[in-house]
């Protein structure tokens, strides 16, 4: 059950796919996709919900709890929500930025675009995404979704990097 890009292969890839399949069937792609975008954002902002989806000493039931307070605080739309409930029960909390990933993934490809991932060492201006993804979509002759991620690292000289040579 192999979907196109390889996403189906990997354990996040089956999530997402399963995810994908239901919220196409529902009708609310979109939703599903703006609470994702939600829950990416929160594990930048919040290094406690952070902590909570990648520590392993959080367990199920503890980490459902705290994914159904997450959902009603951000107002997760119904799918992801037990979705969430889904990951956590299954032990796969950690799985969570990867089905994000390849959420969008699919979900781009449904729209006809094509994913760009863009690795920064500074959070992007809205201004600045903006400008990029027109530049991308001028050379790809289509729509481009643009994922961005921080990582201070690629930073050439940043202290952090020389002291870990």
């Amino acid at each position: 059950m192999e979907t196109s890009g390889g996403i189906q292969a990997s354990l996040a890839g089956r999530y997402a796919s399963a995810l994908f399949d239901l919220a196409r069937d529902e009708r609310q792609i979109d939703a599903v996709s703006n609470s994702l975008g939600l829950l990416a954002q929160a594990l930048v902002d919040s290094p406690d919900f952070a902590e909570l989806v990648s520590s392993p000493l959080i367990g199920r039931d503890e980490a459902g709890k705290a994914f159904a307070s997450v959902a009603k605080e951000l107002s997760i739309d119904s799918i992801t929500s037990n979705f969430l409930g889904v990951l956590a029960r299954n032990g796969r909390k950690g799985q969570l930025q990867a089905v994000i990933r390849a959420f969008r993934r699919l979900a781009a490809e449904h729209r006809g675009e094509t994913t760009a991932e863009i690795v920064t060492a500074h959070a992007l201006k809205d201004d600045q995404l903006a400008a990029l993804k027109q530049q991308l979509r001028a050379r790809a002759g289509r729509d481009v979704a643009i994922e961005t991620r921080i990582d201070p690292e690629i930073l050439v000289g940043s202290s952090s990097s020389w002291e870990a040579r």
